[in-house]
Formats: C-alpha cells, sequence, structure tokens
C-alpha cells in the first residue's frame, strides 16, 4: 500500500463526498446521531477545500479517506464545559471518514497520525477534536493514541466528547 496524506483539491469533492456518506450510512447502522442532520454536505467538504483545509489519505491515486484539519479555530471549543489542557495555538480535526474498502486497516490512527506531524511542521503541540457521544470507535482511538477527555462542547445545540492530545516538542 502506497499512503499519503495531502491536501484536498475541489475537482475531488465527489470522491471525498462518497467516502462521508458512506461514514454517515455507518454511523446510522450503528445506531449514532452523530452525521444524520444534513451535516457534513458536499458544501461543507468545498468550503473545507477552499480554505486550505480539506485532507484526503490516498492510495496510490486513490482517494480513501478525508479530514479537515484545522488550525486555531473552531468557536465552539471556548464554550468547552470542563478545561483543555493547554491554551496555546492549536490544530482541530473534523470529519473524519474512510472508505468503506479500507475499514480495519488501522487508518484512522495514520490520518491522525498526518495530522500530528501536519501540527509538529507548523510549530503547532496540541491536537484538539470532538466526537458524538455514542461514537465509540472514535472514542476508542482517541484513547488509544493518547488523548484526554477534557470535557464536552455543543455543536448544533448537541454536546460532544471533547479530547486534546499534546505533543512532543522535537529537538
Amino acid at each position: 500500500m502506497n499512503y499519503h496524506f495531502r491536501k484536498a483539491e475541489l475537482s475531488e469533492v465527489a470522491p471525498i463526498w462518497e467516502i462521508l456518506q458512506q461514514a454517515i450510512i455507518r454511523r446510522k447502522v450503528e445506531g449514532s446521531a452523530q452525521w444524520q442532520d444534513g451535516y457534513p454536505n458536499p458544501d461543507v467538504v468545498q468550503n473545507d477545500i477552499e480554505k486550505g483545509e480539506g485532507f484526503v489519505l490516498v492510495d496510490g491515486e486513490t482517494i480513501i479517506g478525508y479530514s479537515a484539519v484545522i488550525i486555531n479555530d473552531e468557536p465552539a471549543y471556548a464554550g468547552i464545559e470542563g478545561k483543555w489542557l493547554t491554551n496555546d495555538d492549536f490544530v482541530v480535526i473534523h470529519r473524519v471518514a474512510l472508505s468503506e474498502n479500507y475499514l480495519g486497516k488501522g487508518l484512522a490512527k495514520l490520518i491522525m497520525g498526518c495530522v500530528e506531524d501536519f501540527a509538529l511542521q507548523n510549530n503547532i503541540y496540541s491536537i484538539k477534536a470532538d466526537t458524538n457521544f455514542d461514537n465509540f470507535p472514535m472514542m476508542k482511538t482517541f484513547e488509544s493514541l493518547g488523548y484526554v477527555l477534557c470535557g464536552d462542547v455543543f455543536f448544533r445545540g448537541a454536546p460532544r466528547k471533547a479530547y486534546e492530545k499534546v505533543l512532543n516538542k522535537r529537538n
């Protein structure tokens, strides 16, 4: 496998949306309320890409995963019910989704590792993320990678579990 994590291009909205649709259906089948309200949608993906925040995981030339990677811009995080580990610059990871054909291969962890590398390349030592209270696979992924549960944040009126990981500075 030849995996590479890179910025998405506007011409890739359709395959990215297909992957997100698969994830939306997966969440519903798993009994989750996450992503069942019309979000995310193709406009969100296009906006991510236009702002330089949409990233894809590719296997060769095939897009197999997606994530938004945002620096210092998540207004909902200011209203955390709990406490973040740090108050410095941070990278936010949102909308992590993988193609049906690539599930169970540890690729969500690979994406998270790529986001950590992105943060370090930008001299940022904090990754913040959130997930729905019933997204147990993502919570397990966060915890296995050393993320700490910091409290709850609210999106579109619903509480979400907020996590942070503090990265070690490279020497």
